[in-house]
Formats: C-alpha cells, sequence, structure tokens
C-alpha cells in the first residue's frame, strides 16, 4: 500500500473511532450490538481502493465542474473587449452665459451644454494601436461660435453617439511611427506638442494658436513622424484631404487639402518649432483663431473658393519651471503667418500672435490656473483694393481644481474685442465646466 493510501485508510479509521469513543460512557444495549453483528454482512467493508475511487470520484466532479465555469467565462468574454483593449471616457458638463453672444452668432441667455466622449485603444503587436473615439453631445449655438465662444470641449451630434475618430499608428523601425485612417486630424501626427498652455474654455488657444497652420478638419489622412534617437530633435509631414470623402479623391487638383511639415526640438522643460503648411483647394479650417476676412465668410462669400491655395506658418516655444507650485509660470507663445493665392477677398497676407501662462500645484495639489491672451490671424495685405480690417483680441482666464481624482472642475471668464468682423463684436462670457473623467 502507498504512503499516500495509508494515510487517507488511518485518517478515516480515527474518524470512525471518534463516535464509538464519544459513547463510551453510555450504557451498552447487548440486543443492538447482537443485531449489528448480525447484519454485519451487510455493511461494506472499507479498504485502500475504496478511499482510492472515492478521490477519483471526486476529482471528476471539480473537473467539471471547472469546465463548466470556463465555459460560461469564455461566453462572456466573447461579448466584452479583447484583453489588448483598453477603454477610458468622459462626460463633460457645461453652464455659462456671454454678454454680447448675440453679436456673434448666439446670444446672451444663460445655456447648458454636455458631451459625452469615448476613448477606445486596441493594440495587436503590443506597439501598435488602433484608436477610435466615440461621442455623443449638444452644444446648441452659444458655446460653438468660432472665434469668440468655441469651448474647447463642445461636441455638437444632436446627442447622438456617433464615431468621431479613427486611425491606425505603428512604429517603422525604432525611430519612425506611421498614421494613417480615415478620421484623423493633422495636429494629431506632429513630431511634438507645440504647447503646453490648457484652454480653460476656448479651443481658439488650443496649441499655441488654433489658427493659420494648426486649424483643422477630422478627414481621412496619413503622416509620418521620426525621431533623432534622444537627441530631443524630431521631424514629421501629415497629410488630411476632405477629397477622402467625395468623388473627387484624394491627391488631386480638386481634393480640399492640408499637408503640414514640423522640425521640432523638444527637452522637459522647453521646445521650439517650425511648421509649414500647404493648403489646397480652399482649405478654409482657420475660424478657430481668424477674423471673417482670413476665412472668406464675408457678406455674400462663403469661405475659400476651390481656386484658393495658401502657405502659412507657424513659430511656436514653450518653458516650464523645474517645480511647479512657485509664482514663476509656465509661458506658452505662438506666432502664425499666412499669404493667399486667388483669395475671394483679395488678402495676400495675414498674421496673429498667442501668449498663455500657466501654474500648477499653486493653492492645493493638481490644481492650474490659466492666463492667456492674443490675436487671432487677421488680414495684413491686400493684393488689390484697401485693406479694411479689424483690430481682434481674445482672452481668457480660469481655475481648475480636483475635488478627487477622476472629477474636474473650472470656473472660467473670457472676453475679447472685434472678434470677427465688427467694433459692435465685444463679448464678455463666464461658464463653469466639470468634467467627469473613467
Amino acid at each position: 500500500m502507498k504512503l499516500f493510501q495509508k494515510l487517507l485508510v488511518a485518517s478515516s479509521a480515527l474518524g470512525l473511532l471518534t463516535p464509538i469513543a464519544a459513547q463510551a460512557t453510555e450504557a451498552v444495549n447487548v440486543e443492538e450490538m447482537d443485531s449489528y453483528r448480525r447484519n454485519s454482512s451487510k455493511v461494506k467493508k472499507f479498504d485502500s481502493n475504496t478511499f482510492a475511487n472515492k478521490i477519483s470520484e471526486d476529482i471528476a466532479t471539480l473537473n467539471g465542474r471547472v469546465d463548466g465555469i470556463e465555459a460560461r467565462q469564455n461566453n462572456f468574454e466573447a461579448g466584452s473587449f479583447s484583453s489588448t483593449t483598453t477603454m477610458d471616457g468622459k462626460a463633460v458638463f457645461a453652464v455659462g452665459a456671454v454678454d454680447g453672444g448675440d453679436t456673434i452668432g448666439g446670444s446672451e441667455a444663460l445655456s447648458f451644454a454636455q458631451v459625452y466622449k469615448m476613448n477606445l485603444n486596441t493594440t495587436f503587436t503590443g506597439d501598435d494601436n488602433l484608436y477610435v473615439r466615440l461621442s455623443a453631445g449638444d452644444w446648441g449655438s452659444n458655446f460653438t461660435k468660432k472665434p469668440g465662444n468655441y469651448h474647447i470641449e463642445a461636441k455638437n451630434t444632436g446627442n447622438d453617439f456617433k464615431l468621431d475618430k479613427i486611425w491606425y499608428t505603428f512604429p517603422l523601425g525604432d525611430n519612425a511611427t506611421v498614421w494613417v485612417g480615415p478620421e484623423i486630424e493633422n495636429y494629431y501626427m506632429m513630431a511634438a506638442t507645440p504647447s503646453i498652455y490648457k484652454p480653460g474654455v476656448l479651443k481658439a488657444f488650443k496649441l499655441g494658436g488654433n489658427g493659420a497652420v494648426f486649424g483643422a478638419s477630422t478627414d481621412g489622412g496619413a503622416g509620418l513622424k521620426y525621431e533623432f534617437g534622444d537627441s530631443g530633435l524630431a521631424m514629421s509631414t501629415n497629410y488630411v484631404g476632405k477629397g477622402s470623402k467625395t468623388d473627387s479623391g484624394i491627391l488631386t487638383d480638386g481634393d480640399k487639402s492640408k499637408i503640414d511639415t514640423m522640425i521640432a526640438f523638444t527637452k522637459p522643460q522647453y521646445h521650439a518649432s517650425v511648421t509649414y503648411s500647404k493648403q489646397h483647394a480652399g482649405w478654409d479650417a482657420h475660424e478657430y483663431y481668424s477674423t471673417e476676412l482670413i476665412h472668406g465668410n464675408v457678406g455674400t462669400v462663403t469661405k475659400l473658393g476651390a481656386s484658393a491655395n495658401a502657405d502659412a506658418y507657424a513659430l511656436r516655444a514653450y518653458w516650464r519651471p523645474e517645480d511647479s507650485g512657485t509664482a514663476m509660470p509656465e509661458i506658452s507663445v505662438g506666432f502664425d503667418l499666412i499669404s493667399f493665392d486667388n483669395h475671394p477677398l483679395n488678402v495676400s497676407e495675414g498674421s496673429g500672435y498667442f501668449v498663455g501662462l500657466g501654474w500648477q500645484d499653486t493653492i492645493q495639489a493638481d490644481d492650474r490656473i490659466g492666463l492667456a491672451f492674443g490675436q487671432p490671424v487677421k488680414a495684413t495685405e491686400v493684393s488689390t483694393g484697401t485693406l479694411d480690417e479689424v483690430n481682434p483680441f481674445l482672452w481668457e482666464a480660469y481655475y481648475s481644481f480636483k475635488p478627487n481624482d477622476s472629477i474636474t472642475i473650472t470656473p472660467a471668464i473670457w472676453g475679447g474685442s472685434d472678434v470677427e468682423s465688427s467694433t459692435d463684436e465685444d463679448i464678455f462670457g463666464a461658464m463653469l465646466t466639470t468634467v467627469f473623467k473613467f
């Protein structure tokens, strides 16, 4: 008999002796003992095979239960994300009003707005990524007028849940990264992020001025970035074209498109870059940070014509202190230049600038104070006739804090003068934005 079987027999024998010992003090019933003797031939005898068989039966039963659990788990996983897919998202509530909002196409009424976004990231090799963003929102007209009050979180889908972004990125060798997708914007494919200022309200202040170069549109495109080792130097070039969704197709004369090329030098504390943008066939995504004269939307003229082309440059730089929580702010600056051919309003050149200041961890951990101001891109020269342009100016100030790790609350004010086309367009707004991240 094997040792394991002997141990089982011994433990079982002890178990049988226990009730007998417990009843040793009770009176002996001879009749019952005789009955037990007469029926002893009917009692099943125990040996090592008895316990071995019992263990085999228990193991078989246990394996059957495990198989059932695994089957149910597989059925559950078949309807859920794969192990290489992650999901995060946010819900945004905003409430505010704009004095003078009726002069720029909205109203002065106190209004609510909301958006819900989900980000899905899936890797197939460990180095690549398929990105998908789904959004649903309703921002009305009070916070979506460019450039004066277009909110940084604005997304107006009529509350329908829609595909917002989708692209695939993968490495090419050790130093290069490739993007390609049917729904992407140029600024997602840059060599480096050109600004560390985080807007509190206005999308106009994104990327150091979201105007002549970085003003974008979500369409089909592709891009390539190359990093020169750990030197901090990087280059990128990317293309986005509206022809990808029309009969004109991409890379054709009729494709309303933009090609951006950036050279950037970035270190942990500072950054400097220059970006050249070639805009073709009436590319007109300048409205986030430009006047009406620039994007050709004055009077009966709507947008830039198909024959209008442009060359634009964006100079960007930022610096931040080694430690947060001091009186010294982060500083981001930007300057844009643009020149046109065949502009419908005879504009030949334009320019704009941006300055953004930020303080982190000033009052409590993870808070942020932001202050930004600048001139939206405006016309500075015309090819014929007399230049008749406004002097636009925008600014914002905000305080952002976190009551916990998942919620950010941002009270903000902003304003501007001659923000787009008229001296009557002076605005002042106040808003409370709450972001729930998950």
